[in-house]
C-alpha cells in the first residue's frame, strides 16, 4: 500500500514552531505573553487599555487583558465608512488542575498540595505523569509576574495489586484521588510557592495571590509511521491560537479592505464568564476603541452597520471519528485525522455555524487550497460548545465554528494530524486576509 505524498519538510517546520509555542505557553498567561512576543517581533505595537489610543492606518496593534489577547491590523487606506471586521477567535486556556490556596500537607510520609479541577480534563490521563506548576503570581506591591517550576509533582495511580477490578472500571474521587505528591516529608527544602518564586526571581514572602496550574512536562512530538501525527498537551486550544497569531503576522496591510482581528480569550473551559472571557466585554471594548480612533466622526449607527457586515471564525478543537469507538459518532458524517479542518454544525446553536457562515469558510478554504470536512454530533451524544455562539450573541456578527480534528480531547496529551495544523493555518490566513 502506497503512502500519499506529503511535504514532510513543511510539516516538520510547522510542527517545530507549534511545539515551541506550546512549550512556551504552560498557562493562559504564558500563552498571551508568547503571542505578544511573536506579534511584537513582527512589528505589532502593544497598547495599554489604560491609555488613550491613536491608531494609524496600515499598522498592527495588540492589547493584553489578563490571560487574553486581541491583535488587529488596520487597512493602509482609511475608507469613508467603517469597514467590516474579520475576526478569528480562539481561547488560551486548557483543562488542568489549579493550585488551591493553603499550606502543603504531609500524608503517609509524602508532601502533597491541594488542587481543584479546572474545566473538564480526562482525569485518568493525568495519572502517572510528571507535572510542573505554572501561572502568575501577584505580589504585595501590585506587581504580577509569570512563573513555572520544573517537574516536581505526580498523581500516582493505585497499583493493580490493590485494586484487582481497576481494568473493569476506574472511578476517581476528585478530592481524594487527584491530589499530587511533591516530595518526601523529611526533605522539605522548598514548597511549591517558593519554587515558583525562585523561577520568577521574586521573594516568596511578597506573594499575596496566585493563579497557578499543573502542566505535563513531556514535550510535544511528531510520531507515526510517516511522522504524520502530532502529540502535545494543550492542543485544545493552543493549536488555534498559534494558527491565529501566525496568520496575523503574515498579513499584507496594503491588500486589506477590512479590519483583521485575532482574539484569544481566556476561561473558555469554565464557561467564558469573566472579564477576559468571550462572554465578557473585551472584544466589544476593543472594537469600539478601534472605530473611535480611526473614525472619530462615525456615529453609533455607523459602528453597528460595520458589525452587521462583519464575520467571526471561531476556531476550537473538534473530534475526528475514533476508530475504537465509532458508535459514539454520527453514522454518516465521518471526519478523520488528515482530512482538513472541521466545519462544526449543531441545530441547537451550540456551534454558531449557519449557511451564510458556511459559504464564507468555504471561500477561505478554497482560497487557501485546502479541504475542509463537516462535523455533526451523534444525536445521542450531545456536543460541547465554543466561543462561537457567545461571540455571535455578544457582537451580532455572522459566526462560523471550525477547528482542528483531535483524538483524546481534554487528555493531558492530545493528538492530531500535522497536515491539519498546516491546513488550518493556511485557511486562517486566507480568511483574515480576505483572499
Amino acid at each position: 500500500m502506497s503512502t500519499p505524498p506529503t511535504d514532510q519538510t513543511a510539516n516538520a517546520q510547522v510542527a517545530a514552531d507549534l511545539s515551541e509555542f506550546v512549550s512556551a505557553s504552560p498557562s493562559s498567561y504564558h500563552a498571551t505573553a508568547a503571542a505578544a512576543d511573536r506579534l511584537g517581533a513582527a512589528g505589532f505595537h502593544r497598547l495599554d487599555e489604560r491609555d488613550s489610543w491613536a491608531l494609524e492606518p496600515g499598522r498592527g496593534y495588540f492589547v493584553v487583558r489578563d490571560g487574553a489577547i486581541i491583535a488587529w491590523m488596520t487597512p493602509t487606506e482609511t475608507a469613508s465608512v467603517i469597514p467590516p471586521f474579520r475576526v478569528l477567535g480562539s481561547h488560551t486556556d486548557s483543562p488542568a488542575f489549579k493550585l488551591k490556596s493553603g499550606e502543603e500537607f504531609t500524608t503517609a510520609g509524602v508532601r502533597q498540595v491541594g488542587v481543584e479541577i479546572y474545566g473538564g480534563p480526562l482525569l485518568n490521563s493525568w495519572l502517572d505523569r510528571e507535572l510542573a506548576f505554572a501561572g502568575r503570581l501577584s505580589l504585595a506591591d501590585g506587581t504580577v509576574v509569570l512563573a513555572r517550576t520544573g517537574a516536581i509533582a505526580r498523581i500516582p495511580q493505585l497499583a493493580i495489586h490493590l485494586d484487582r477490578q481497576v481494568n473493569e472500571g476506574l472511578t476517581l474521587d476528585k478530592q481524594r484521588h487527584t491530589t499530587p505528591i511533591v516530595g518526601l516529608a523529611d526533605l522539605a527544602e522548598a514548597d511549591v510557592l517558593e519554587l515558583l518564586a525562585a523561577s520568577a526571581e521574586v521573594d516568596p514572602e511578597l506573594i499575596v495571590g496566585h493563579d497557578v496550574y499543573t502542566i505535563p512536562v513531556q514535550e510535544p512530538a511528531l510520531f507515526g509511521a510517516a511522522a504524520e501525527f502530532f502529540a502535545s498537551p494543550r492542543l485544545d486550544n493552543l493549536l488555534s491560537v498559534h494558527a491565529g497569531v501566525t496568520a496575523m503576522v503574515g498579513l499584507d496591510a496594503e491588500a486589506l479592505d477590512h479590519l483583521a482581528l485575532f482574539a484569544g480569550f481566556d476561561h473558555e473551559e469554565i464557561g467564558s464568564n469573566s472579564r477576559s472571557g468571550a462572554s465578557g466585554p473585551f472584544l466589544a471594548d476593543v472594537a469600539e476603541r478601534i472605530v473611535a480612533s480611526l473614525y472619530p466622526d462615525a456615529t453609533r449607527s455607523d459602528h453597528l452597520a460595520a458589525l452587521a457586515g462583519s464575520v467571526c471564525v471561531s476556531s476550537d478543537a473538534g473530534h475526528a471519528v475514533h476508530p475504537n469507538y465509532q458508535e459514539r459518532h454520527d453514522p454518516q458524517v465521518r471526519p478523520r485525522l488528515g482530512g482538513g479542518p472541521l466545519l462544526k454544525h449543531n441545530a441547537q446553536q451550540r456551534y454558531a455555524t449557519d449557511a451564510v457562515g458556511t459559504a464564507m469558510w468555504a471561500q477561505a478554504c478554497a482560497a487557501a487550497g485546502v479541504e475542509y470536512q463537516d462535523f455533526v454530533s451523534n444525536n445521542s451524544v450531545p456536543c460541547g460548545s465554543t466561543i462561537g455562539p457567545l461571540t455571535a450573541t455578544r457582537m451580532g456578527m455572522t459566526t462560523v465554528d471550525v477547528g482542528p480534528a483531535l483524538y483524546s480531547m481534554h487528555s493531558a496529551r492530545e493528538m492530531c494530524a500535522i497536515s491539519d495544523v498546516v491546513a488550518l493555518g493556511a485557511a486562517a490566513k486566507a480568511f483574515l486576509q480576505g483572499a
